[in-house]
């Protein structure tokens, strides 16, 4: 049988499954063809009886088997020893970061050392929303507040060389910020392209209502990210700017026709397909996939995101723990890594949860791998030297223009 028609048939079973309301280990099992008493569990990671394993048999696990497919959240400013534990054993892809970590310079940045040093790998990417605008968790003193992406937009508008310039200047000068601290990895651009009567969790984070400058604008912050040694992660594809809710708090539905969204709302992550990462959006577009939302269809990430808009990089979903997605997390992020994210994001720093997707991710491998490195390939290359004085200067000044 031909891969692609093998590749089908398995998604079938994994959509049937999660229709089917099936527990983790049934749809992993439908998916494989075998039975649920086939599905291996770590019941040692889990709390169970097995003696945990010494710190030099973890590294050497972890240099043997690698790193599996989900990022992790640390609950507050400093890693407990269950989470050290767990984080050692289980083995994460990468960490991300909230304000409820945050406290000091020095303690932020003892946070990232520990994080990085379970994570195993210099390069153990460490994420943030760090945007500018409403989504921050550095802020003064710990970082220098920034205008709203929307402001960008506005001063592209008016003048598109000093927008670009300023877009390429923010995404530099966050990088330095974040990377002050170890940080390596922001969750900008926000590629999202809001539309009249669209809720308003995206409002001001968008770069502006016209697809093309929103690339324009996208590609010049990521560029300037990695500039500083950042690794950029564009949001939230295939585009969260119709949403009708707050995917935090409930599932967006988008009636609109694939035709209509191709146009505006894929536009710019096809503009930036060769992005080395991008995060899901937790939004249920009608059209093309009635019954699964982004982050868990098939449908989206296979005939959308990898085939019409060409995305080849690191898709990572939005966080598991969001209201938008309902049911045991266990069964959420085995669907969404069958339905084709290399990669799913834990937030809330819930143990008891953290626990459920740890046990559906499994080791990288395969084209999930060779994204994953890829991303590690961007931050191991640094940052290129640079006057930074000079670029907030700058930086300043061409935003003053905006008023």
């Amino acid at each position: 049988m031909r891969r692609p028609e093998i590749r089908r048939r398995q998604l079938l079973r994994v959509a049937l499954g999660v229709s089917a309301g099936l527990s983790g280990a049934a749809l992993l099992a439908r998916l494989a063809g075998g039975d649920d008493d086939s599905i291996a569990t770590n019941d040692g990671a889990d709390g169970g009886n097995t003696p945990a394993p010494s710190a030099d048999s973890l590294r050497t696990r972890q240099r043997m088997t690698g790193s599996k497919a989900f990022i992790a959240a640390p609950l507050g400013q400093t890693l407990s020893a269950d989470e050290r534990r767990f984080f050692e054993a289980e083995r994460p892809w990468g960490f991300i970061l909230f304000g409820r970590n945050i406290g000091s310079q020095k303690q932020l940045s003892d946070l990232v050392g520990s994080l990085k040093d379970v994570g195993g790998r210099k390069t153990t990417p460490i994420f943030i929303d760090q945007e500018g605008g409403r989504i921050n968790r550095l802020r003064p003193p710990m970082a220098p507040a920034y205008p709203t992406p929307a402001d960008i937009g506005r001063l592209f508008a008016t003048d598109p060389k000093a927008g670009e310039r300023a877009a390429w200047l923010q995404g530099r000068l966050l990088a330095a910020d974040v990377m002050a601290y170890g940080i390596n990895a922001d969750c900008v651009p926000c590629l999202d392209v809001p539309v009249p009567g669209a809720h308003s969790v995206i409002g001001d984070r968008a770069y502006g209502h016209d697809p093309d400058a929103v690339a324009t604008l996208g590609r010049a912050i990521a560029d300037g990210a990695m500039a500083g040694g950042v690794l950029p992660v564009m949001k939230h594809i295939p585009g969260h700017g119709r949403g009708n809710a707050d995917s935090h708090l409930e599932l967006p539905r988008v009636a609109t026709a694939r035709n209509d969204l191709a146009k505006s709302d894929f536009a710019p992550f096809r503009a930036l397909a060769t992005l080395p990462a991008a995060m899901t959006a937790h939004i249920l577009y009608t059209d093309i996939d009635p019954t699964f939302p982004a982050t868990l269809s098939p449908i989206v990430i296979d005939s959308v995101i990898r085939t019409e808009i060409g995305f080849d990089g690191l898709l990572m979903s939005d966080d598991m723990s969001m209201k938008a997605l309902s049911g045991d997390l266990y069964d959420l992020s085995a669907a969404a890594l069958t339905a084709g994210c290399d990669v799913v994001l834990h937030c809330n720093g819930e143990m008891d949860e953290m626990r459920r997707v740890a046990r559906a991710a499994q080791p990288l491998a395969g084209d999930a791998k060779r994204r994953a490195d890829a991303c590690e390939a961007v931050i191991a290359r640094g940052a290129g030297t640079a006057d930074l004085e000079a670029l907030r200067g700058e930086y300043t000044s061409l935003m003053a223009k905006v008023g």
